[in-house]
């Protein structure tokens, strides 16, 4: 495979220590075909680029106002004055119309502070596996290289060269995964796969189909599939009250995990919560989960109590 291969990503993050084991550094590509309601990265959905504004970095129109200049539909105008946080001086920044923007991102070219950038970035194999090098001493005896996304497995051949490369030079690799592609790429990628981050959202394919936008027969499938040919799962639920999170379907769920075996190392119960809304905001979306409160303390160890009785490996993440 070629070291020119390129994919599309929307970050790279280094000391991530919540997307695996140990210290890891963390590819983050785009593109998903799930659309959860409750999604803390939306501009992760789309493999196309997005328009994202960040309000506090603009300097402002008499400063600047070069985007204005150079937007080709007229969508960014200016906005009422207001005060700066900074020195309490007045400061003219812009809106962005989106009915009129079309994201060709002429404006993030032009905009030299930052606030109007794209979702993402293109990037070789080679410059990412340079990245991960930087921090391989900080990785210790369990740490590595998670890929994740959006769905890591939507861009298959550049995922699958990220991990045979990182496999080659001896790093431990986890792919973060919906389990939502064709089984016979976990098939293929699981060789230089360590240890497979598996969301299970909802065990009803109906409702499965309401909150994440996809049934989830294909998904329970490639968890037995990888579980069946020695592959590692650390299962993944996120606990969302009036969605996911009830006795009901932690059970189904406990279930399903008891019969994959071994292959499950470990079961995290991941507590909803909204800190994402601000990603809606800068991509020019609404979030779409409202009137949800993240669970209790109290209803969380009850899940994970659940999951202890059946003598399941589980944490509260």
């Amino acid at each position: 495979m070629s070291e020119n291969i390129k994919g599309r990503v929307y970050d790279i993050q280094g000391y991530s220590v919540h997307d695996g084991p140990g210290i890891r550094t963390t590819v983050f590509l785009m593109g998903c075909p799930l659309t959860c309601l409750w999604c803390h990265s939306p501009e992760s959905q789309n493999y196309d680029f997005q328009l994202s504004w960040f309000d506090m970095r603009c300097i402002g129109t008499v400063k600047c106002g070069l985007c204005i200049n150079v937007c080709p539909n007229s969508a960014l105008y200016e906005r009422e004055p207001e005060k700066s946080l900074i020195d309490n001086s007045t400061i003219t920044k812009i809106n962005i119309d989106r009915s009129k923007c079309d994201n060709c991102l002429a404006c993030t070219k032009v905009c030299p502070a930052n606030a109007l950038v794209p979702s993402g970035y293109d990037i070789s194999l080679e410059d990412v596996f340079k990245r991960i090098i930087k921090d391989k001493k900080y990785y210790g005896k369990d740490g590595g290289v998670t890929i994740s996304g959006g769905e890591p497995m939507e861009q298959f051949e550049f995922t699958y060269a990220i991990a045979k490369r990182c496999k080659e030079s001896n790093l431990t690799v986890c792919v973060d995964t919906t389990g939502f592609a064709p089984g016979e790429n976990y098939e293929k990628i699981l060789p230089y796969v360590d240890l497979f981050l598996f969301d299970l959202k909802h065990m009803d394919p109906k409702r499965s189909r309401n909150f994440v936008g996809v049934d989830n027969e294909l998904i329970l499938e490639n968890a037995k599939l990888i579980a069946k040919n020695g592959g590692k799962l650390q299962i993944r639920i996120p606990t969302i009250p009036k969605l996911n999170a009830s006795m009901e379907n932690m059970m189904k769920t406990a279930d399903f995990c008891k019969d994959l075996g071994d292959a499950v190392t470990m079961i995290q119960l991941l507590p909803y919560h909204n800190m994402g809304t601000t990603k809606y905001l800068r991509i020019g979306l609404n979030y779409k989960l409202v009137n949800v409160d993240p669970p209790s303390d109290e209803e969380m160890q009850s899940y994970l109590d659940l999951m202890l009785s059946y003598d399941l490996p589980a944490q509260i993440h």
